[in-house]
């Protein structure tokens, strides 16, 4: 039996590794993805799963995937599950089970593995996202088969010769990538209480943060961030920029009672400064140029694109008809916008585009008005005739 692990080079999936020779007989084979939680390095990885016996290694650096083939369909949908959660783990598994599934089929190996547990929403984005993808693979979660205490994993690994990292325990459990940063469990388990400073890295306290704003402008081609400042950038190195800028103004906290899959109410807290400017700015230009008819429409449709990324139906045939339909939308979506960075808060001061339905003569209160003012009584009348008819019904 051969197996690909989803390989972080942490203690979990190091564990993993001898696990999966123990329990399942396998030959193990591991995949190590760079999407923005900042490995240090992939070659280290990969020596250390050698070293615990892994038959072969993947690293890859797939940020540009990441940001082209993901993010991007994240921002054009204004992607927030509940309104406020940007998403960012939730599109980052199915990308990592789409390489799972690729190296399984040229390894020809017979399943796949991931450090999930049995209680989150991952373990759903990985194994439906590897079954819509190759059924034929077997999926093994070993945290979730056998849930190890934090000291018997320790014990375990010093059995096995498995380095334990002697490092100061954080109370948290992160996961970082280029989109977003979540943090949970230890005091944020209580929702009552105000997450500690310290169970942030990315972001200033906002009380702390500069006391001037700072402006910047995003350039946008067909729903596409595509500059910063007026100079034209890549999209990992935009998204970076901005997680640089706004951490420092303090912008991108977020702190909410998430709906899990599982069907758990967990306390979520997250950072996420390019996303929330991103999907802030992208969300402004579409009420420049669409209809009042389209964007109404599509608050509809990217409502049910989140749930369904959030629900690990990336796969899902719906999903590609979303997408359809949103990229659809997205072919006036160019310009640029000007935000206001200050104190936590990133709010939009400037919009322009040549797809613009803003027309300065009919918006305007001065001697420039074009509008015709006798025209509303009559469109009033109608519009309000409905209800004018039940009132009279009423006092018969």
């Amino acid at each position: 039996m051969k197996t690909i692990l989803a390989y972080s080079g942490g203690l979990d999936t190091s564990v993993a590794i001898k696990w999966l020779q123990e329990r399942y007989n396998s030959e193990v084979v591991t995949l190590t993805l760079e999407l923005g939680q900042g490995v240090e390095d992939l070659k280290a990885i990969e020596e250390k799963a050698k070293k615990l016996g892994a038959v072969a290694t993947y690293s890859i650096d797939a940020r540009d995937t990441f940001f082209n083939d993901y993010i991007t369909k994240a921002i054009k949908a204004n992607g927030l599950y509940e309104g406020k959660y940007p998403l960012g783990t939730a599109i980052g598994r199915p990308l990592i089970a789409k390489y799972l599934v690729e190296i399984a089929e040229k390894e020809g190996a017979d399943a796949v593995a991931h450090g999930s547990t049995g209680k989150g929403n991952d373990q759903v984005r990985f194994d439906v996202s590897v079954r819509s993808l190759n059924p034929a693979l077997k999926i093994i979660a070993p945290v979730r088969e056998k849930w190890m205490p934090r000291e018997e994993e320790i014990e375990y690994a010093k059995k096995h010769g498995i380095p334990v990292p002697v490092t100061k325990k954080s109370p948290y459990s992160t996961d970082e990538n280029l989109w977003t940063r979540s943090i949970e469990a230890g005091p944020l388990e209580d929702p009552m209480k105000e997450p500690p400073d310290d169970a942030f890295t990315l972001t200033t306290n906002p009380s702390l943060a500069p006391d001037e704003p700072e402006y910047i402008t995003i350039g946008f081609e067909k729903g596409v961030p595509i500059s910063l400042n007026g100079k034209r950038m890549k999209g990992v190195e935009l998204v970076s920029r901005l997680v640089e800028i706004g951490g420092k103004h303090g912008v991108g906290r977020i702190d909410m009672i998430e709906d899990r899959l599982v069907g758990i109410k967990s306390r979520e807290v997250y950072e996420c400064p390019a996303s929330v400017i991103l999907i802030e700015a992208h969300r402004d230009l579409e009420s420049l140029v669409f209809t009042r008819e389209q964007r109404l429409f599509k608050e509809i449709i990217d409502s049910k694109w989140a749930q369904m990324t959030y629900f690990g139906l990336w796969f899902e045939p719906l999903m590609q008809n979303l997408n359809a339909f949103i990229d659809s939308t997205q072919e006036v979506v160019s310009g640029t916008v000007r935000m206001r960075l200050f104190k936590g808060t990133a709010v939009v001061v400037g919009r322009e585009s040549p797809y613009s339905l803003y027309d300065v003569g009919l918006a305007t209160y001065d001697k420039s008005d074009v509008f015709d003012h006798k025209s509303a009584e009559g469109f009033i009348k109608l519009w309000g005739l409905p209800s004018e008819i039940v009132a009279k019904r009423r006092t018969h």
